[in-house]
């Protein structure tokens, strides 16, 4: 039933033309009655309340109810016409799943007395009774089934909302982290070069030159890494990923605030940051090839956030050593990370913090299936990071996409069928 009703509310018109033709089969052509210009426009009429109830249940209801009473009364037809009870039992079904109560509860006991008249008329003795009651049983049931679907749709819109309220959050969340990430990062490389600027500008013009023009080039590295972060705020059709469902947001993927994190990326960070430190050094073992974009921006995130850290708390006379491991290919390729800092005196500037950013790069790395250690060594201090290069990208997506995923069926469910 789930199936059927699943594809009702996806091909609406459809599905009223496959109930329409059960309807005319169901008359088996014209029946005996009165005259065919009046039993054929009145089967007719019983006929296209189904095809338009979904748009003015309560119109459709009165006219099927009405047009069934008239044949009976009037004496159109000579037999009994199953047309007119389907007709019914649809109209009744109609008002409950559209939320019409009140309207049904005038409708079903109309088709009620409809069919008690009809069973009182075609049946004799016991079996009246039996008719009857079994006549009136299926209006009880089209209402039943009209409630049950209403409660389904209930639910279903309910979950599609919190799915998609905890996917708004994730991607909240995730932004957050990135901004914290550019700007702390960035920030901090200016700050230290910008103070060892002023302590050489009297002894050595040209390294305040070079200096300069470091702050300026990070700078304007974290504008574009501001600008591909605020491409996925932008309203729909301007970069931003579109929805999933209904009102779901699409986990973020290549091209949607994922930052860079090719080898000469990195590189490029590490000068930067190196700029401002006794030395810092990037060793690369392996090759990229293979490593999802996503796993590349991770990794790329991870490197940012440990040279934040020593250039925020190390201060100038610590050196660093990076260590990009990408690993051999086959299925359980994995990616580590290594940033250890030496040699600090703990003389940096001592910037502001607002304590998240191992946390959020801890929440990162567990998100995409990885682990993470980051405690204090002999003279210095040590992160690792270990990341699963198979199934990467669709770990490192938010949590809500498993919920998206538990939720989808429920959200084809049918719109007033």
């Amino acid at each position: 039933m789930h199936g059927l009703l699943g594809w009702s509310g996806r091909h609406p018109w459809l599905a009223e033309t496959a109930l329409v033709a059960v309807l005319l089969a169901a008359a088996a052509g014209l029946p005996e009655g009165g005259s065919w210009w009046v039993r054929l426009p009145l089967l007719l009429v019983l006929v296209s309340t189904v095809l338009w109830r979904r748009w003015h249940p309560r119109a459709a209801a009165a006219v099927a109810v009405g047009a069934a009473w008239a044949g009976l009364l009037g004496g159109v037809w000579e037999e009994h016409l199953p047309l007119a009870h389907v007709a019914l039992l649809v109209a009744v079904y109609t008002l409950v799943v559209r939320g019409r109560r009140g309207s049904a509860a005038v409708a079903a006991p109309l088709a009620a007395g409809f069919f008690v008249a009809w069973a009182l008329r075609w049946y004799q003795g016991v079996d009246a009774g039996w008719g009857a009651a079994g006549f009136c049983l299926s209006v009880g049931t089209a209402w039943l089934l009209g409630e049950y679907v209403r409660a389904r749709q209930a639910y279903a819109q309910a979950q599609r909302q919190a799915v998609a309220a905890a996917a708004i959050a994730g991607e909240r969340a995730r932004i957050a982290r990135e901004l914290h990430d550019v700007l702390a990062h960035s920030v901090g490389v200016m700050v230290v070069n910008a103070e060892g600027a002023r302590l050489m500008r009297h002894t050595d013009p040209a390294v305040v030159d070079r200096t300069l023009d470091l702050v300026s080039s990070t700078g304007r590295a974290a504008l574009q890494e501001l600008r591909r972060l605020l491409e996925v705020l932008q309203p729909s059709g301007e970069g931003v990923p579109q929805p999933q469902g209904e009102g779901v947001p699409q986990p973020p993927g290549e091209g949607h605030g994922v930052p860079p994190g090719e080898p000469a990326d990195l590189r490029d960070l590490v000068t930067r940051a190196g700029a401002g430190l006794a030395g810092a050094q990037l060793r690369i073992a392996g090759t990229a090839d293979g490593v999802p974009a996503s796993l590349l921006g991770l990794v790329y995130r991870i490197v940012q956030e440990a040279l934040t850290n020593v250039l925020n708390h190390a201060g100038a006379r610590a050196s660093v050593d990076v260590l990009l491991d990408f690993g051999a290919p086959g299925r359980r390729r994995t990616v580590r990370v290594e940033v250890v800092d030496t040699g600090g005196d703990g003389g940096g500037p001592g910037l502001p913090s607002s304590g998240r950013g191992l946390a959020g790069m801890r929440q990162r790395v567990t998100d995409a299936g990885g682990t993470v250690e980051a405690a204090p060594v002999p003279g210095g201090f040590r992160l690792a990071a270990t990341l699963p290069v198979n199934g990467s990208t669709a770990a490192s997506q938010p949590a809500t996409a498993a919920s998206q995923r538990r939720g989808g069926r429920m959200g084809r469910w049918p719109h007033g069928y």
